[in-house]
């Protein structure tokens, strides 16, 4: 397993990153530790929550996530051999358990948010510590359209920072990234860091799948090449469509049909599915499964530090951690481009 520099850290990490958000849902602490074990074994290193997980977040399940990890994290003492990554969750006034109705990226909730994590996660650092989405108002979950009605009261980026800084002189966390951030937020990010003496942000992660491309134009070239900020690329597999199995079978198990479909409406709009449809008869016309074929191709990218996949089952995880031997040709990589072409972003 090939491990890449997570921006100007000292963190390696697996090409492949083991994301959580299904334990504790989908997943049993038994299945959450299997998984652990297996990801382990086939030489992932780098593991991905949060303190809101998992989904769909509830009063009744926040934090079993973190929990369990910490419950493995005991039970097999793996605590140095693994980078361990959460986040802070941004203001939700939907989710009023997560710290209060007013929760958000202060300095106090901050600190409340770190505390919990560790103590949930049965360690006492954190090597990368993320903010889950902004403070200020931007399109994220599938927003993609700017709403400057919806325009609130933020907490300035300083103030996260300074708060981070705090914990990092501490020895909590270790290093600090963003997800679900724009370019202008990278850009005032590391502005910031920079002329305050305050720490710089490693990583952005963020959407980016083969129906979901926007990273590549200002967020990678004007913003992320140019600060060396690496992408931590999430949904590869665009909650399961890429995979082809709701294009075989649409009673397939699977988020989609678990949950509302009102929770993620971009998965399911028609140039999703025709999207899909394109990038399976390729995979499949090339021997690839359609998931080795999206996971292989992410997998390649270079701007990308790692990429986060998740599984509710041992064989769907063995099949995802195996898709980075694939080899994509540059014949079928141009094909993707021509689907691109054809059908741009419909999952952004």
């Amino acid at each position: 397993m090939e491990r890449r520099q997570l921006g100007r850290t000292d963190l390696m990490v697996s090409t492949v990153c083991l994301g959580t958000m299904t334990f504790g849902e989908q997943n049993s602490e038994a299945d959450a530790h299997g998984q652990l074990d297996l990801a382990l074994e086939r030489g992932v290193n780098f593991i991905d929550t949060a303190e809101m997980y998992p989904v769909m977040p509830n009063a009744a399940t926040q934090g079993s996530t973190e929990r369990f990890i910490g419950t493995w994290l005991k039970k097999s003492g793996r605590r140095p051999d693994v980078v361990l990554a959460t986040k802070v969750a941004g203001p939700n006034p939907h989710a009023p358990w997560i710290r209060g109705p007013q929760h958000n990226l202060g300095r106090t909730d901050i600190r409340a948010a770190v505390e919990d994590s560790l103590r949930r996660l049965q360690t006492d650092y954190i090597d990368l510590y993320q903010l889950h989405w902004p403070s200020r108002n931007l399109p994220v979950f599938g927003a993609n359209q700017f709403n400057p009605e919806a325009e609130r009261a933020a907490v300035p980026i300083e103030e996260s920072l300074m708060a981070l800084g705090e914990l990092i002189d501490e020895g909590k966390i270790r290093h600090i990234g963003v997800s679900n951030e724009s370019a202008w937020g990278v850009c005032e990010f590391v502005k910031l860091s920079e002329m305050k003496g305050l720490p710089r942000i490693a990583t952005i992660q963020n959407l980016y799948n083969l129906t979901a491309r926007a990273f590549e134009t200002s967020l990678l070239d004007e913003a992320c090449f140019r600060s060396d900020v690496s992408l931590l690329a999430y949904s590869p597999l665009a909650f399961g469509q890429l995979t082809a199995k709701y294009l075989d079978d649409p009673k397939a198990q699977g988020r989609l049909n678990i949950f509302p479909k009102s929770w993620s409406p971009r998965y399911l709009r028609p140039a999703v599915l025709a999207a899909c449809a394109e990038y399976a008869k390729l995979a499949r016309e090339n021997g690839l499964s359609p998931a080795q074929m999206a996971l292989a191709w992410c997998y390649s990218r270079w701007f990308v530090g790692s990429t986060i996949i998740g599984a509710t089952s041992l064989a769907q995880l063995e099949e995802n951690i195996g898709a980075v031997e694939v080899k994509l040709s540059a014949d079928v990589v141009a094909a993707i481009d021509e689907i691109h072409a054809r059908f741009t972003n419909p999952g952004q």
